[in-house]
């Protein structure tokens, strides 16, 4: 029995060996442990999962503007909005961005990341279809709280980098329960990237104090060796920072430092 125990602390050892220098070649898993992150990866192919800092991956925040997403598909699913290219009104209200100062349709609010947009849709939604729908996808902890236009802000809806991952998955798949239709919808505007070998699609939150922000999405790579001939990566990462220009920073450097791990090229 001792035996068996030395030869699996070996084989484990190696493999985290493995793994970090790895991670380390590329100076990502170095970057994030400067900095109070957790990032999770998930690679279809091969069916397997990379956590860097698991226990954060594991705790739960406020989804913040990721949550455009699950709402988007809502909004289609319920006939509330139409399509891409439905529009909600600006009420003329001052917004801290200029660019939220419009009229917006559903692609560029998605693209804007449009708060006024969205908390006016959840509110034509209300509380009972939303809550039905977060109950039916199994959001995070699917808790709406007092304000039912601005609940994925004010910390009452939470939901963790490792369910972040396992929504895109199935988001990606068609396995949630919303139509085909509404699927390729969201799917199509989403903010994207596109590179030599691959394709990033995404979707940033943050909220006011910068406590939290948010990137989430997924990457198809070109993968020859696959009989679909492509590699598909879903990813979460969050993090905080003390203003908005470093929060900005660290998430494209980490984003930046991800597609390098990942092999993807411009």
């Amino acid at each position: 029995m001792n035996y068996f125990i030395l030869i699996l602390f070996l084989i484990i050892s190696l493999i985290t060996n493995l793994y970090s220098q790895s991670a380390d070649s590329t100076g990502l898993a170095e970057f994030l442990n400067k900095h109070n992150t957790a990032l999770v990866i998930y690679d279809q192919n091969k069916d397997s999962y990379i956590r860097f800092n698991s226990e954060r991956c594991k705790q739960r925040f406020q989804p913040a503007s990721t949550y455009k997403i699950p709402n988007a598909l809502i909004g289609l699913e319920t006939g509330v909005i139409s399509d891409s290219d439905y529009v909600i009104k600006w009420d003329g209200t001052p917004q801290p961005f200029k660019a939220w100062e419009r009229d917006h349709t559903l692609k560029s609010a998605i693209y804007y990341s449009v708060v006024p947009y969205f908390r006016e849709l959840a509110r034509r939604v209300g509380r009972e279809k939303m809550q039905y729908w977060l109950n039916k996808i199994n959001y995070g902890n699917k808790t709406i709280g007092d304000k039912e236009d601005y609940f994925w802000l004010d910390n009452s809806l939470r939901i963790s980098a490792d369910e972040q991952v396992e929504f895109f998955k199935k988001f990606y798949s068609g396995r949630l329960p919303f139509s085909k239709r509404s699927l390729d919808i969201v799917k199509n505007i989403m903010p994207e990237e596109d590179f030599k070998n691959a394709v990033l699609r995404y979707k940033t939150g943050t909220n006011d104090a910068y406590s939290i922000a948010w990137l989430v999405g997924y990457v198809e790579k070109k993968d020859t060796t696959s009989k679909e001939g492509k590699d598909v990566y879903f990813f979460a990462f969050n993090t905080e920072a003390k203003t908005f220009n470093e929060l900005v920073e660290l998430r494209t450097n980490i984003k930046n430092k991800m597609l390098v791990y990942l092999g993807v090229n411009e």
